[in-house]
């Protein structure tokens, strides 16, 4: 097992979705840790600024890339980034993902594709972009992000739901086919956490308190707490699992909240 201060020393990894959030704390793990990071996202100032905070101490280990997930073209500019690194990639964390909510007769096509243009077509096309280098190293981990809402209903959550229940099953069909190759397909369904996605205008911490406050752990997740589980999937610690969900919900999908 390696050394918690070099757990993924030598290695590339690319993060999408990576300049808030859950993607932006599993860059700074990731960088911690050791390895060189593509950051990808199509939030640019965002994303220049953490890429020059995660190189302010040392060698640069991180690159920022702009790029539309949903299309190819944009994981040919991220695939190019790799060229600073080596050529290299060790780890894919699809962490890129988008909420719309309406109830079914609301939900307009045009919402519901493009729910699932970020989510599930942007993970697939991730997915088989990295798969020829993978082979070729013959090894490679690949972290998809699902939901509690790929794994049960909610109202208003049919397009969300619909991506994330996809991606589950998406992880189990790559995980299956890129074994023999030393890939790893895994993915991770993390609960409420503290990010722009939950933000709501004018809430208080104690108005968090009361939406959250059924569940288990009574709170909400901190990115670190999902970007844990990112590292440890990253690692060699987690050498024989593939094709399985990572839950970090703090109770979320453990039944129904406290009366």
């Amino acid at each position: 097992m390696n050394s918690p201060e070099g757990r993924l020393s030598g290695r590339v990894a690319i993060v999408t979705g990576a300049s808030r959030g859950i993607g932006a704390a599993t860059a700074r793990l990731y960088i911690e840790h050791g390895a060189s990071v593509v950051l990808a996202d199509r939030r640019m100032e965002l994303g220049d600024s953490l890429t020059a905070e995660l190189n302010e101490a040392g060698p640069a280990r991180a690159v920022f890339v702009e790029a539309d997930i949903a299309e190819e073209s944009g994981w040919a500019s991220i695939i190019e980034c790799l060229d600073a690194f080596g050529g290299n990639v060790d780890v894919l964390v699809n962490c890129a993902g988008i909420i719309r909510v309406a109830r079914l007769e609301d939900l307009e096509l045009e919402a519901l594709r493009k729910v699932l243009e970020t989510n599930l077509i942007g993970t697939f096309l991730g997915m088989k972009a990295v798969s020829a280098l993978m082979k070729e190293q013959g090894r490679g981990s690949i972290i998809n992000f699902s939901s509690p809402q790929g794994l049960e209903g909610r109202e208003g959550f049919s397009a969300y739901a619909a991506s994330k229940f996809a991606i589950r099953g998406l992880t189990r069909c790559a995980a299956i086919e890129m074994g023999e190759f030393g890939i790893r397909v895994n993915d991770i369904v993390p609960g409420p956490t503290r990010t722009a996605m939950t933000e709501r205008p004018g809430w208080t911490d104690a108005d968090y308190d009361a939406a959250y406050g059924g569940y288990p752990l009574g709170r909400l997740g901190e990115p670190s707490e999902v970007a844990a589980m990112c590292l440890f999937l990253a690692s060699d610690d987690s050498s024989f699992c593939t094709g399985s969900d990572f839950v970090v919900d703090g109770g979320v999908l453990a039944g129904k909240p406290k009366a």
